[in-house]
């Protein structure tokens, strides 16, 4: 199954984003084998920084540094894949500021949503930043459903655990952007929720 064949934006409504730098990810993945679901903020500007790009790209490379610092030896994103583990963006346009209008977060859910039903087997749910939070909660509050995340700060919440549609949810802090390189408290609480998440496989 290729994801981007699947989940797509027609309507483009946005206009906090770049719409020249949307990505959905194209890669042809097994639904039954994903496990885990990493999902950052928004897509990056620069295509070849996705996580998925040929090449050295931003978004690989802080990824496969938060899995070796969780102790999960890893040298690319195909590594990573394989663990089963899916890497993804709540929002699919690229940021042209700092922050995601509310309602550019609530637009992508429905995108995110259609994506997140393709994996029905997956045991967690990663949620790699507050854009990645607000994105699910969204999503539990179309359907009538409580919010999986509480409001609060990332940590004091990751005191807690946390669930939707049978999943275990982790609130974390945000690993692809340049940003990670530099707060390195960070670090080790995303390479803690990396691990515990990486538990639940099974």
């Amino acid at each position: 199954m290729r994801v981007s064949e699947c989940v797509s934006c027609q309507a483009f409504p946005c206009s906090d984003v770049r719409h020249e730098s949307y990505i959905v990810p194209n890669i042809d993945v097994k639904p039954d084998a994903v496990s885990i679901v990493m999902i950052s903020e928004a897509a990056p500007q620069n295509p070849e920084d996705y996580f998925y790009a040929k090449g050295k790209s931003l978004f690989a490379e802080t990824t496969v540094q938060a899995f070796n610092t969780a102790g999960h030896p890893v040298s690319s994103v195909k590594d990573i894949t394989r663990q089963g583990v899916y890497l993804t963006t709540a929002v699919k346009c690229g940021k042209t500021g700092y922050g995601v209008a509310a309602r550019t977060i609530e637009n992508c859910s429905l995108l995110l949503e259609k994506e997140l039903a393709l994996f029905r087997k997956a045991k967690a749910l990663m949620l790699m930043g507050d854009v990645a939070i607000k994105a699910l909660n969204a999503i539990a509050r179309r359907a009538g459903e409580k919010r999986p995340i509480p409001a609060g700060s990332t940590y004091k919440l990751r005191k807690q655990e946390y669930f939707f549609r049978g999943m275990r949810v982790f609130p974390s802090y945000l690993q692809a952007s340049r940003s990670f390189y530099i707060e390195k408290g960070k670090q080790g609480v995303i390479a803690e929720d990396i691990a515990a998440a990486l538990r639940l496989r099974g």
